[in-house]
């Protein structure tokens, strides 16, 4: 039933054309995600962790869906060392909020961050605009932005053992760069995904 009510809520912002944006937070961190790797035979390539193991990147992503227009768009802020709260997230769906024009439906899982003070204020200001969407509990594969993060961390930073943790962000921020108008990759991302979606973005 989850998936045929989150399917509801596509054919509403569909109707009113409004951007549909899956938002999700994740860590990077000081420690490197080990993968086997090709190296001359007899030489065992060694990682060497540098830097507090404790020590992490909070990144938070939104992959945004314009239906009027038929294009992805990745949006991303990162906190070096930190966490993200209601507070933080509630200033990055505002940012994109005033970047972006038309109606907005903002789709996030239960977690706290998603909660609070703060994000009510954000949709009571917005109400015009925005619409806030829960996924089901439990349901990582139904947003593409997990996707997402494999791809960031298996991929991208597997065997990365950075200095400090101010050149893990600046490796994050440059590989989620790379990828911020990327159309191709960014619906590879939706077809991985479970979450049913419009038809166009499968074309």
């Amino acid at each position: 039933m989850a998936g045929v009510r989150l399917a509801a809520h596509q054919n509403k912002a569909w109707r009113q054309g409004a951007s549909i944006a899956l938002i999700d937070e994740s860590g990077l961190m000081m420690g490197p995600m080990l993968r086997r790797t090709w190296a001359p035979k007899g030489r065992t390539p060694a990682v060497i962790p540098r830097g507090a193991h404790r020590q992490k990147v909070s990144v938070a992503a939104a992959v945004v869906w314009s239906p009027r227009r038929d294009h992805l768009r990745l949006y991303y802020p990162t906190l070096a060392d930190a966490s993200f709260d209601s507070w933080y997230v509630t200033a990055f769906v505002e940012a994109m909020l005033k970047e972006r024009d038309g109606r907005f439906a903002v789709v996030w899982d239960g977690g706290t961050m998603h909660k609070g003070e703060s994000i009510r204020a954000l949709e009571a200001h917005f109400s015009r605009r925005m619409s806030l969407e829960r996924l089901p509990p439990f349901a990582p594969m139904l947003t593409p932005v997990e996707w997402l993060w494999s791809w960031l961390k298996w991929e991208r930073l597997s065997n990365f053992a950075p200095l400090d943790v101010h050149e893990l962000d600046a490796r994050g921020i440059a590989e989620l760069e790379s990828k911020r108008d990327d159309q191709a990759f960014l619906r590879n991302l939706f077809h991985a995904s479970v979450l049913p979606l419009p038809r166009t973005l499968f074309s």
